[in-house]
């Protein structure tokens, strides 16, 4: 193959090298906001005095704005360019870290979801714009490889939003323990709010002003229109294709009827809800079998919560060594073979978290990152396959299946506020049911897709 017609980068004659470079760091600022809120659910329980599934909402609504905005960001982004979504999406993300200003002085819980509802909006249509358009930034035989790479930088702004969390957040907000929260006044409790609330919403309103400058920054340079596009001076794009400029836009409604009719797009948004579900649920309940684990060892419960957060940082560390890796090893395994066999490994540290009732059971849920290191961008690139020019609205059905992350926290909060152990385990051990049988459905995706694979070609 030559490498300047078709490759990594090139696609048509055309280098992509810099348009990827610059979407890629949207990748990480996405990572940044994941990972930062993933936490909450224990501080926003603890400042308002709530039970787990009351803070478990913080998911709901987080992962409510990817399933709510993924469509109507597909048509925009149809209707105009991958770059006009990509700005939008980082307007609606500045937009509701800055509204957590507003929501601090309400002093309520609810004007919170609400801020991060719009921030997702526009994290949905960051990720309806970037994971296509870095997909078409190359030939498609190494779609896949490219969105693992690029992927590979989302984690490294989760391990920022993660170190974030532990220093300016949970070792900043009062010490005061849950229980001791419980017994005080009213207008003590307010008090003690209005400080927590005020350390909890610094990150999102710097993060919120980082990002208008990023906008700034992609709204002045030089990018392609499209992914077919050959780059112009002024930064937008032609066509190379011999009916380029011609071709007419698809409706949403042809455009969902064929792509859900490939059985391989069909599952791989199963397997997308189940596995966004399964990471949420893990990076998000760390802190609570963590926390468990180590006061059952002497720690008093916020230096437990802070030493979980250290933990789940260990864990995003072994998320971005191991995607590197597998991205290397993606050369020469099939995608859905590695895909299987990951799943698999998830599944057997999962049983370890769940049985395990001391530190080796965080061991376990540490390891378990590693396995899903590779699943996101995998699945997304297998379902894609063969899609052609439904690629936009086949990604922002994949950006739908994020909505595994809001649906399923609540679930496994419910097991954790049961308190009582159940069949001679702890609650929060037993609450791993629910990422155990989302690995059985990764699994399957990923034994199925290989076996497609395998299958002759007619």
């Amino acid at each position: 193959m030559d490498n300047k017609k078709n490759g990594l980068f090139w696609k048509n004659g055309v280098n992509f090298l810099v348009p990827f470079i610059v979407i890629t760091s949207c990748f990480a600022f996405w990572g940044f906001a994941n990972d930062v809120t993933n936490p909450m659910v224990k501080a926003f329980s603890k400042i308002f005095r709530m039970s787990v599934t009351e803070g478990a909402l913080v998911q709901v609504a987080f992962y409510g704005g990817y399933f709510l905005m993924a469509f109507p960001a597909a048509m925009f982004i149809q209707k105009y360019s991958y770059k006009a979504g990509v700005l939008m999406g980082l307007g609606l993300y500045a937009t509701g870290a800055l509204m957590f200003i507003p929501a601090k002085f309400t002093g309520m819980y609810y004007p919170f979801l609400l801020a991060y509802l719009i921030l997702t909006c526009g994290l949905s249509f960051l990720e309806t714009s970037c994971n296509p358009y870095i997909y078409v930034m190359g030939s498609e035989e190494t779609a896949t490889r490219r969105l693992n790479f690029a992927q590979a930088f989302n984690p490294i702004g989760s391990l920022c939003g993660m170190f974030v969390a532990m220093n300016f957040v949970q070792a900043r907000l009062n010490p005061m323990d849950t229980a001791s929260r419980a017994q005080l006044s009213d207008a003590e409790f307010e008090v003690l709010r209005e400080q927590d609330l005020s350390v909890l919403i610094q990150p999102y309103v710097y993060i919120g002003l980082v990002v208008i400058a990023l906008a700034l920054l992609i709204r002045f340079m030089k990018m392609p229109k499209n992914g077919e596009a050959s780059i112009e001076a002024n930064g937008e794009s032609t066509e190379n294709g011999e009916n380029a400029g011609a071709k007419k836009q698809k409706g949403l409604i042809t455009a969902i009827k064929e792509i859900c009719s490939v059985s391989n797009y069909r599952e791989g948004v199963i397997a997308q809800f189940f596995y966004v579900g399964a990471q949420i649920t893990c990076w998000t309940f760390i802190i609570q079998y963590g926390t468990r684990v180590l006061m059952a060892e002497g720690l008093t419960e916020k230096a437990a919560e802070v030493m979980s957060q250290r933990y789940n940082i260990i864990a995003m560390i072994c998320f971005v060594c191991s995607r590197f890796i597998c991205t290397w090893f993606l050369k020469y395994i099939n995608p859905g073979k590695l895909l299987m066999i990951l799943a698999c490994g998830g599944f057997a540290l999962v049983l370890g978290v769940i049985f395990f009732t001391d530190v080796k059971g965080l061991y376990c849920l540490v390891g378990v990152s590693a396995c899903m290191s590779l699943m996101f961008p995998t699945i997304y690139g297998i379902a894609l396959e063969g899609l052609g020019e439904n690629v936009k609205f086949g990604g922002a059905g994949l950006i739908m299946a994020i909505l595994g992350g809001s649906v399923l926290p609540p679930v496994q909060a419910a097991i954790i506020d049961v308190k009582h152990a159940i069949c001679g385990l702890p609650a929060e051990n037993i609450s791993f049911i629910v990422p155990l049988i989302c690995f059985v459905v990764v699994a399957l995706y990923g034994f199925r897709s290989n076996k497609r694979e395998q299958m002759p070609q007619l």
